[in-house]
């Protein structure tokens, strides 16, 4: 008896019974505006080849993940984004968060770190220790890590303008405290493109930012081969309002801008390309978001190979960190965010990510206190021991809407990338104001669709009450701004002169000269020089960027 197709079962099943019971009213659309069937079978994939498609983990093309044994031999590395107030405070964080059973620490700076000046900066007023750690100089480095060996313990470095200062700061306090820097692993976000795309967290025009970055792909695997020097961060870019299509796009056209960069300096893709990671977001759209890591996954493997010429299959392995959507957890019932929260963390699980941070259930009310942030990392201690999840390599490869949804997924993706290279790439974009025009348009539909009630939100479009949010937050105290002065203070009282403006001149030089300018801050912060005082000087050879008008 021959099998009914799709589109038979359809017709003579499906479409008679939806007339005695209706489909529900409901937007059944992926967040990437994806129209899927009620139905997915072996029709769908009529052209898929599963030796060119799939593969094996651990193989060409790495749809199923980068590893072959994936969490059956190493789980996921579980990391909380953690930085508040002063770095004595945070220190004290990651020792929690260490003894909770945390895999590696991740941080998170104040906005005046991530903009260049230093705490006791008139701009930094009101702001010292609010969204993250202050550190304007080693001597903050140096307590911020008191107790915790760089070499036993990954960190990962959420910084993007300021970030060669940042990394040297950090590699100054390895340095001292002995360590093989060989032995140091680590991340440091470190992608100036999507702060033009989305975070608009830049200091310096787009050409000698970029510039920054190609000097930590020369540099760094060369001096800390252990160390990702750039995690190509598409989490932003959707927390701006993109979608999933959108994210996995304008990143992926973000890394290969950098890996075009580095070529054109001469740089050897089979040495820098195996160092480059990728951070991604989360959100709700449980099976989206899967389809967005394998067909993040394929996309990159196939350029790499087929358009870059790497040559060494670890440059063609996308290594990802993830992070649950932030902008998806409202402040309304609040604590309805830990089911959100542990729903897109099985959706990084699923999706293969390598590492991963879970969002605090009062996201949107303030710093996560302790017990939120525990609360956070038990939910994937749970996944990863309770669930059975962590047993079987890709579960899911060979589901017919995952693998159908993971190919409109890439090809959608792949649409956008040909059409950024279209207009001249991505800092042209940029300027074109492409990408603020797209996420700008994404955000507005979706906003459109909460407020016609065509998409719902628990506790905020449906299923509402009025009781009062009571929910403990993390306060700053006022008093880090002061304690930070007094450091600073007395940093520059005590650092040797010469030293300092020897290596503020050494700087100068290597952005004048257009070296690479990594040696010049790793001895700024050997030579306690500020942050502030580093910008400074970048400040004067390349300028300061402001963002054009487009309409």
């Amino acid at each position: 008896m021959a099998r009914k197709t799709k589109n038979e079962w359809l017709s003579s099943t499906y479409t008679p019974a939806t007339q005695k019971f209706p489909e529900r009213k409901y937007n059944y659309k992926t967040l990437s505006d994806l129209d899927p069937d009620p139905i997915y079978t072996e029709d769908d994939l009529a052209d898929f080849d599963a030796e060119r498609d799939l593969g094996y983990p651990g193989e060409y093309p790495y749809t199923r993940g980068v590893q072959t044994s994936m969490y059956r031999g190493k789980l996921w590395t579980m990391r909380m984004f953690a930085g508040f107030g002063s770095a004595e405070q945070t220190n004290e964080r990651f020792h929690a968060l260490l003894r909770a059973g945390q895999g590696g620490l991740s941080t998170a700076f104040d906005l005046p770190t991530l903009m260049g000046y230093d705490s006791d900066h008139p701009f930094s007023r009101g702001e010292v220790g609010k969204c993250g750690v202050a550190v304007a100089s080693l001597a903050d480095m140096e307590v911020l890590f008191d107790g915790i060996d760089p070499t036993k313990v990954t960190t990962s470095m959420t910084i993007n303008s300021p970030a060669n200062a940042i990394w040297a700061m950090y590699i100054a306090m390895a340095q001292k405290k002995g360590a093989d820097l060989r032995e140091v692993g680590g991340t440091i976000q470190n992608d100036i493109l999507k702060e033009f795309i989305a975070q608009k967290e830049f200091i310096f025009p787009p050409a000698p930012s970029v510039k920054l970055v190609i000097d930590t792909f020369e540099w760094g695997p060369r001096n800390l081969p252990k160390w990702n020097f750039v995690s190509v961060s598409g989490y932003h870019i959707r927390e701006a309002g993109s979608t999933a299509v959108q994210e996995l796009a304008f990143t992926l056209a973000d890394g290969f801008h950098y890996v075009e960069k580095a070529l054109e300096r001469g740089l050897d893709i089979d040495e820098f390309a195996p160092r480059i990671s990728f951070f991604w977001d989360v959100h709700n759209d449980f099976f989206e978001e899967i389809a967005k890591f394998r067909a993040a996954r394929r996309i990159w493997a196939r350029q790499m190979r087929e358009r870059y010429g790497a040559k060494n299959p670890r440059s063609w392995m996308l290594r990802t960190h993830a992070q649950t959507a932030g902008v998806s957890l409202p402040a309304q019932q609040p604590l309805n965010n830990i089911a959100r929260v542990a729903i897109q963390a099985l959706a990084g699980v699923l999706g293969g990510t390598n590492s991963l941070h879970t969002d605090a259930y009062d996201e949107a009310l303030a710093l996560p206190t302790e017990e939120a942030a525990t609360i956070a990392l038990r939910t994937q201690q749970i996944i990863a021991y309770e669930t059975g999840v962590a047993g079987v390599v890709d579960p899911l490869a060979g589901s017919y809407y995952v693998e159908k949804l993971t190919n409109d997924v890439e090809a959608a993706a792949l649409g956008y990338i040909e059409q950024i290279r279209a207009l001249g790439g991505v800092e042209k974009a940029i300027e074109l104001g492409f990408f603020a025009s797209e996420i700008g348009e994404a955000a507005y539909r979706y906003q459109m669709e909460l407020d016609r009630k065509e998409r719902l939100i628990v506790g905020v479009n449906a299923f509402t009450d009025e009781k009062p949010v009571e929910v403990p937050i993390q306060l700053i105290d006022p008093q880090v701004e002061k304690l930070q002065a007094e450091r600073l203070a007395r940093v520059r009282r005590e650092r040797d002169p010469q030293r300092h403006a020897a290596a503020l001149a050494m700087l100068r030089d290597a952005a004048t000269q257009g070296l690479n300018t990594m040696p010049a801050f790793v001895e700024c912060a050997h030579a306690y020089a500020t942050l502030g005082e580093q910008m400074d000087v970048l400040r004067g050879v390349y300028g300061e960027y402001t963002e054009p008008v487009t309409v």
